[in-house]
């Protein structure tokens, strides 16, 4: 008894009314937080930095991959190789690349917006074309860039057998030196436009509808709605969209494998061709590797760019 009458009147600790709040401990400082960080870590350095900074190394030399014994230092000499008349040309694989970035960049974001704006309307036939859209994206590019050979086939492809119906003229695709790569762009869109879409869908589905009745109120017309209201407030999508686009087609390298092999005459032949090219086809794997970071250091600018605009796209993606 004595127990509970002592616990019943003890007094209760009361709150704090002196308006301090006590530090919040930053448990990533911690040692279990470097403990629980420790195994990301070591994936991220076996598979990124370490392999990263071997590339930088091997691009010194002139690198002899079946007995590095035999590798001699080059120091830079392989980067300005990089300006120098080779076949196949850095230069030229350089303009191809952006070429080929510019037009993913322009066409993709302004193709995947255009669909999710439609796709923005809502109905069954519009909800239902959403998986249509998407589903290229989910499947593998190897098996579909066999498929996209066969269509842009000149002798019997589906692409030229609907010009010819249609009464416009052929082209030779994929054995055209000037056609090549506007085939594995448009190959490239199909397969690519499914995610942008979804991201644009997104971000529409957090824009305020108020602002866009009070412009419709106010006699603004759907074009004047769209570039004042939507287009402002969806500027952070565009921007992630842009930057990831351009990072993913710097990388690009599988289309390009399977569909023309870099051909023809070089005409599809990309930074990231012409590193599998150089590693595996030439005597010196270390120039390889210096265009390989160069490469890098391209994609590593697009993703601080990435990282400067993350703030305000955060909240819509």
């Amino acid at each position: 008894m004595r127990t509970v009458s002592a616990l019943a009147t003890a007094p209760r600790p009361t709150k704090r009314t002196d308006g301090v709040r006590r530090p919040v401990r930053d448990f990533r400082r911690t040692p279990w937080g470097l403990a629980y960080s420790a195994p990301a870590v070591l994936i991220f350095s076996a598979f990124i930095i370490i392999p990263t900074a071997y590339t930088f190394y091997v691009s010194l030399w002139h690198w002899d991959s079946i007995d590095p014994a035999y590798s001699k230092f080059l120091g830079f000499q392989n980067y300005t190789r990089l300006f120098q008349s080779n076949t196949p040309s850095f230069l030229a694989s350089f303009g191809h690349s952006l070429y080929f970035a510019g037009a993913m960049v322009i066409g993709g974001t302004t193709l995947s917006l255009c669909c999710a704006l439609l796709l923005q309307r809502g109905g069954r036939a519009l909800n239902a074309s959403r998986v249509g859209i998407y589903l290229p994206h989910a499947t593998p590019m190897i098996a579909t860039s066999l498929g996209w050979v066969w269509i842009f086939n000149p002798q019997f492809g589906l692409a030229n057998w609907i010009l010819s119906t249609l009464g416009l003229p052929t082209s030779h695709w994929l054995t055209s030196s000037t056609s090549a790569m506007p085939a594995v762009i448009i190959y490239s869109l199909w397969h690519e436009i499914g995610f942008t879409t979804v991201v644009f869908l997104g971000g529409l589905a957090v824009i305020s509808d108020e602002l866009g009745e009070a412009a419709r109120v106010d006699g603004c017309s759907p074009w004047q709605e769209f570039w004042y209201i939507t287009w402002s407030q969806l500027r952070p999508v565009v921007t992630f969209v842009v930057v990831i686009t351009a990072i993913g087609s710097l990388q690009a390298f599988a289309q390009f494998f399977e569909m023309s092999a870099g051909g023809p005459a070089g005409a599809t032949t990309t930074l990231s061709f012409q590193i599998y090219y150089e590693v595996t086809t030439g005597d010196n794997q270390g120039f390889g590797a210096a265009i390989a970071v160069v490469l890098f250091l391209v994609t590593a600018f697009f993703t601080l760019v990435r990282r400067r605009t993350s703030t305000g796209s955060a909240g819509l993606v």
